[in-house]
């Protein structure tokens, strides 16, 4: 078994439990309300951009001109095509470009933003790549499942985002992650597969907590 594949079934609780959070359910059937859809892609959008210098980081330390390629596409596109998805999302609901830029970040997208940039800076660029996996893959499994199970059809307003993220285009940026990282790590010690095992699931539960931010509208209490 490789190291992605060991790494997904190591996660396996936590994201069934994604798969089955109340946010994720009702964007697959239409039921999310509007109001926590919204702060869900205000905070994404701000999450997003500390995900870009985790990509900058990683296509700086990745060994190779291939990674270093790969990465600054994914940086570009990030910058470019999923924000742009985000700030056109968001006019359709009201919000502004200025308004975006206003979002005051709250505690759960500060603590993911933190620890990715922490790893980046800290880790190899076996741990970026497996702390930024439960995102890339996380996504496209989320889209892939809804899109299988869910309402696609025009009376469900988030079809177009379960469109996005189940789309091979999106796969295909998860399954580059994930056969960089096995490539990178094809006989890790113990202690580097513990280490990798301990950002996957990091980075998961951190997932976890970023649906439950915005279903919750969670903000600073003071």
């Amino acid at each position: 078994m490789n190291v992605s594949d060991r790494l997904r079934k190591k996660a396996d609780p936590v994201w069934e439990k994604i798969l089955g959070h109340p946010f994720v359910r009702g964007l697959g059937d239409g039921s999310l309300p509007r109001d926590k859809f919204t702060f869900f892609l205000r905070q994404d959008y701000l999450f997003l951009i500390e995900y870009s210098r985790v990509l900058a980081i990683a296509s700086a330390k990745a060994p190779d001109l291939a990674g270093m390629t790969r990465f600054a596409e994914l940086m570009h596109a990030t910058l470019t095509v999923e924000m742009e998805l985000h700030r056109s999302y968001c006019a359709g609901f009201g919000i502004t470009s200025e308004q975006l830029e206003r979002t005051r970040i709250a505690p759960a997208t500060s603590a993911y933003a933190r620890y990715l940039v922490s790893i980046a800076y800290e880790g190899s660029v076996q741990e970026i790549a497996a702390a930024l996996l439960p995102c890339e893959w996380g996504y496209s499994e989320i889209g892939r499942h809804l899109a299988a199970h869910g309402d696609t059809s025009e009376k469900n307003p988030y079809a177009s985002w379960i469109e996005t993220y189940a789309s091979e285009e999106f796969c295909e940026l998860g399954e580059w992650l994930r056969g960089y990282l096995d490539a990178m790590a094809k006989s890790p010690s113990v202690d580097q597969r513990r280490r990798l095992e301990q950002v996957f699931l990091t980075s998961s539960r951190h997932e976890y907590l970023f649906w439950q931010m915005g279903y919750n509208k969670e903000q600073w209490p003071v």
